[in-house]
């Protein structure tokens, strides 16, 4: 491992450590602003234009819903009961919380995350709500702690691109998935290269932005590690304005480039 790859690494999980010990409402992953358009900020208009329903706002346990997604991965997920949910970088619980309850009792959710503080808040949000069908695990996407081939379904919300590693990440995905197995990721994206004022600052790659890779790369990524009818199910873009980075990479214009998008895939059912 490069000590870049440490260093970013580190870097993440301090700075998410801290929106976890922190109250969280407003401290999105795409800056520290409560307006910020491109991930999910906590108000339930918002949550709606990401792709929740108004049942599942409703149903988000108190304190699960940090700000941080870009988009809902259960929109096109269809997730049915029994199945085994797997939710990569899953932080206060938000998504595996709502996939809970799509799976039902006699399904399960695997919450995976590297932040000790995340785990700890989404396991006193699985206590206090009685989630009895969800677990949180300490772990990184690119290395995950389940065994081959025992998950239905694998959801990440916004996570993803923080990855320096994601070839590693889409081929932990394949390995956990069972034959038939899918996965549904809203992330971010880019449609062009960054400069290096903006790859460079930590800001930008706290805020999903620096590690984002370009639309045609995570796609192939995808397809590389295996996965087949890979897909853009839905995407959004970000127009001039919506740019809550520092002065100091204010003017690359940096959201001009960057699309939520959410992305389907198959593990095959044969080799």
């Amino acid at each position: 491992m490069s000590p870049n790859t440490t260093d970013i690494r580190d870097t993440v999980r301090e700075k998410y450590g801290k929106i976890a010990d922190s109250a969280g409402e407003g401290t999105g992953c795409c800056g520290s602003t409560k307006d910020s358009p491109c991930c999910g900020a906590s108000s339930n208009v918002v949550l709606q234009e990401l792709g929740y329903t108004r049942e599942q706002v409703a149903a988000i346990p108190e304190g699960a819903n940090l700000g941080l997604g870009c988009g809902s991965p259960l929109a096109h997920a269809n997730v049915k009961p029994g199945e085994t949910v797997l939710d990569l970088g899953s932080g206060a619980g938000i998504d595996a919380f709502l996939a809970a309850g799509e799976v039902g009792p006699t399904g399960r959710v695997i919450g995976v995350d590297m932040t000790p503080s995340m785990l700890s808040r989404a396991r006193e949000n699985a206590t206090k709500g009685g989630y009895a069908n969800v677990e949180f695990r300490l772990g990184e996407i690119e290395s995950l702690p389940v065994a081959d081939a025992t998950v239905d379904l694998i959801i990440s919300n916004c996570v993803i691109n923080l990855s320096p590693e994601k070839p590693r990440v889409f081929a932990e995905a394949m390995r956990a998935l069972k034959p038939g197995g899918r996965l549904l990721v809203s992330d971010l994206v880019l449609t062009r290269p960054l400069p290096e004022s903006v790859r460079a600052s930590v800001d930008a790659t706290i805020g999903c932005i620096a590690g984002a890779s370009l639309k045609d790369d995570y796609l192939r990524q995808i397809r590389e590690a295996g996965f087949a009818d890979v897909a853009v199910v839905e995407e959004r873009g970000y127009g001039p304005g919506a740019d809550p980075l520092p002065d100091t990479v204010k003017e690359a214009k940096a959201w001009d480039a960057v699309l939520s998008v959410k992305v389907r895939a198959v593990k095959p059912a044969t080799p």
